[in-house]
């Protein structure tokens, strides 16, 4: 048998080398948005069927370089992320999408995945709200049975928008909560507005069961993490990685264990930090707030699930018990229900007593 060293992480803790195989470590995804999901290769057939003229950020097969800290640089990641959308015009494209992603998921070692989307930017195309929402339930319950992997739906309205649009998803999701929609949402640009234009939409999707799961802490500061447990009520929050620049936000996560869904690799792609090693995964960790890393949007960040355990086990030091314990509090946070927790828990326990 060979032996190897033990390496000492940045931390001063000794993580275990070479390492289990984070790929067969069993996890919930929780933060994978619709069209920010796709393959590069898929985006470029698509494109080319449609005769949609790919700017080379989106062309060249590598992640384009961005940084959204300013207006401007959110607004060339939108305008990005609408190119790339208005290449899914029929319903087998996402059909297709949704199979893809749930193929890339297996293969990270995904068991549950919650993927994000707003229907109203497929509606036009697809003959309305209902009927867009439609054909993504009917793709996920295909993808589900050819990959053998739960996927469930999270519906997610867009703060730049009026907030009747979002009670008018909110009512939607609710209706589709015996169709796989387990939670609603509230994406793009935190800067803009306020959380509390939302409230009414958030309560009309908590009384309907679903669980709130609004962005932020990302762009903006902790009071942005503040203002979606005051006024929406998160059960989870999408990012909420600037929560670390507060103590006390830090220990009101921890005591009511709201889960932050922490996508690293998209924190440095944005700007909102300069390098890996600055994104606050240890003092979350530490301070006992729930995590459940996500890959955001590979396709415009390029790089999926299993990268992002990697890049908290090689840059932030963290030791495969740790690593375990990320994936069962990305299982926690999930929507499943506890029959399938007890389950995927104990198979993230068996991935670590495997290698001991």
């Amino acid at each position: 048998m060979l032996h190897f060293p033990a390496l000492t992480s940045p931390g001063g803790r000794t993580a275990d080398a070479p390492g289990r195989d984070l790929r067969l470590l069993p996890k919930a995804h929780l933060h994978l948005h619709f069209t920010g999901s796709m393959r590069t290769d898929t985006l470029l057939e698509l494109a080319d069927k449609y005769g949609v003229h790919l700017p080379e950020a989106l062309s060249s097969g590598e992640p384009p370089k961005l940084r959204a800290t300013d207006e401007r640089g959110w607004f060339r990641f939108q305008r990005l992320y609408d190119i790339a959308r208005s290449c899914l015009r029929a319903p087998e494209d996402l059909q297709r999408l949704v199979r893809e992603a749930a193929e890339e998921d297996v293969r990270d070692g995904s068991r549950w995945l919650e993927i994000q989307v707003d229907p109203t930017s497929y509606a036009p195309r697809l003959g309305g709200l209902i009927p867009a929402l439609e054909i993504i339930l009917d793709a996920v319950d295909a993808a589900s049975r050819d990959t053998g992997l739960n996927i469930r739906v999270l519906v997610a309205a867009n703060r730049m928008k009026h907030p009747l649009d979002a009670r008018t998803l909110a009512r939607l999701a609710v209706r589709y909560a015996d169709r796989g929609v387990v939670g609603f949402g509230l994406s793009n640009d935190e800067r803009r507005g306020f959380a509390r234009d939302f409230d009414r939409a958030f309560a009309i999707a908590r009384e309907g069961g679903l669980l709130a799961a609004p962005h932020g802490g990302e762009l903006a500061g902790p009071s942005s993490v503040r203002d979606c447990l005051d006024d929406l009520y998160a059960a989870r929050v999408g990012h909420g990685v600037r929560a670390a620049e507060d103590p006390r936000l830090l220990r009101r996560l921890a005591d009511r264990q709201v889960t932050c869904e922490v996508c690293p690799s998209s924190n440095v792609a944005l700007g909102v930090y300069e390098k890996a090693a600055d994104v606050p995964l240890r003092a979350l960790f530490d301070a006992g707030v729930p995590m459940a890393l996500g890959a955001d949007d590979p396709l415009l960040f390029g790089s999926r699930l299993a990268a992002q355990y990697e890049l908290a086990r090689e840059v932030h030091g963290f030791t495969d018990p740790e690593l375990a314990e990320l994936a069962r509090q990305s299982v926690r946070g999930s929507a499943a229900p506890p029959q399938v927790r007890d389950a995927l828990i104990t198979e993230i326990d068996g991935w670590l007593a495997a290698g001991a």
